[in-house]
């Protein structure tokens, strides 16, 4: 039984907060792009998975995902139902920290995982479908993930494929999700007809900070323990987002515009998405290769909304989707078996990531897609065209960010 550590538990403590404050910060960084009348509608779809996800993963999510192994590594089994069993110590799963704090450390990636996917539906889904399906998909789409990369579960075990904290789980579950439901949902009415404007970007641009400050705890705190390893996570972190930020403004130069303040922050981000499978595998210059990768390469993905129709409102696809896949494949060939020995860069494990990449985007698609349409015959998705055009925030909530005048 491996002794609790008193160091490692402050750590984790201060982690599980940190990515927890991701949420909010994801909520600003939304909401400051979409207009005015859908402000309060885009905090709400972020805010409302911290109490859905949490409810649901202390009942029965939080066992699927990390108790047992059962159907051949598919599913976890309900012997942490309610959390029963979770006490002071580490009885169950062996860490240096207490149970309690590993689970409430995944819980915070559970709740900000289905938010991410809320930028790409902004400004035109019922938010009654919206809870709705989240609370399913958490437990049927996010939970076997969870399990499959991280519970001891057929993707680390059978294909031998890693992430360090969450390109699989995270990103590209939910950028594959947020895919299914954009071509579920359809476009917002008069997209590509008329411009659609932020409404506030140095909310975005203060969302962006307080990401960039919580994504140490989402990989740092991935080492589970105050070590070398979750230092270098902390280090490979921030220098794959600077690079990728100053290198997706370099690309709007080069292609004959301006640097944009959403252009950095969507850079950085885009950097923090690829680096995130990668941080506890790779070196220094593994980050700068992934952070520079990420800059351009989701760059020049927005451009994939245009040529396929869909209308990804806030780019979800383009950053997580891609920048998960992305750094999840660079992974396979810059690993360092000096930072990690669980991984050396190579063609094998170029396989494997290749392998864990394909399961976890048809998967969460799949579920993700079937999923939208059932909904979407029982009750609907799609706000109707009065209450779109009033604005969700008056038509949802009852309510408005700003009221300048009496």
């Amino acid at each position: 039984m491996v002794e609790l550590n008193g160091a490692d538990t402050a750590w984790m403590l201060t982690s599980t907060a940190l990515v927890l404050f991701m949420t909010p910060g994801l909520a600003l960084f939304y909401g400051g792009m979409v207009r005015a009348k859908n402000m309060l509608a885009m905090l709400m779809m972020n805010f409302v998975a911290m109490g859905v996800v949490t409810i649901l993963w202390v009942v029965v999510a939080a066992s699927l995902a990390f108790s047992g192994n059962e159907a051949g590594g598919i599913i976890g089994n309900l012997r942490l139902l309610g959390l029963r069993g979770v006490g002071l110590g580490n009885e169950v799963f062996n860490y240096s920290i207490p149970d309690s704090v590993f689970l409430m450390f995944q819980l915070m990636f559970a709740i900000i995982t289905p938010a991410l996917i809320a930028g790409a539906v902004a400004e035109r889904m019922k938010f009654s479908a919206w809870v709705a399906f989240i609370a399913i998909w958490s437990i049927v789409v996010y939970a076997p993930m969870a399990h499959w990369v991280w519970g001891g579960g057929f993707i680390a075990t059978s294909v031998k494929a890693v992430d360090f904290a969450g390109g699989l789980v995270v990103h590209i579950n939910a950028g594959a999700a947020a895919l299914a439901l954009v071509l579920v949902l359809g476009p917002r009415t008069g997209w590509g007809q008329q411009i659609i404007r932020p409404h506030s970007l140095p909310l975005t641009i203060l969302g962006a900070g307080i990401l960039w400050f919580g994504w140490f705890g989402f990989n740092a705190g991935s080492a589970l323990a105050a070590n070398g390893l979750a230092a270098n996570a902390f280090m490979t972190t921030h220098v794959a987002a600077a690079v990728a930020a100053t290198a997706w403004i370099a690309a709007e130069a080069f292609h004959g515009g301006k640097p944009t303040t959403l252009g950095f922050a969507s850079g950085a981000v885009a950097g923090l998405v690829a680096i995130t499978p990668a941080a506890g595998f790779v070196n220094l210059l593994g980050s700068m290769i992934i952070g520079l990768a990420a800059g351009i390469i989701c760059f020049e993905a927005l451009r994939l909304k245009t040529m396929f129709k869909f209308d990804d409102s806030l780019d979800v696809i383009a950053v997580h989707l891609v920048g998960g896949i992305l750094g999840a494949l660079l992974l396979g060939i810059l690993a360092d078996n000096a930072v990690n020995e669980l991984a050396t860069g190579g063609m094998e494990q170029l396989g494997r990531q290749a392998i864990s990449v394909v399961i976890a985007f048809g998967y969460s698609f799949g579920v993700s897609f079937a999923l939208a349409k059932v909904l979407d015959a029982i009750m609907g998705l799609r706000v109707t065209p009065t209450e779109e055009r009033a604005g969700l925030d008056v038509s949802l909530h009852e309510e408005q960010s700003y009221l300048l005048a009496e």
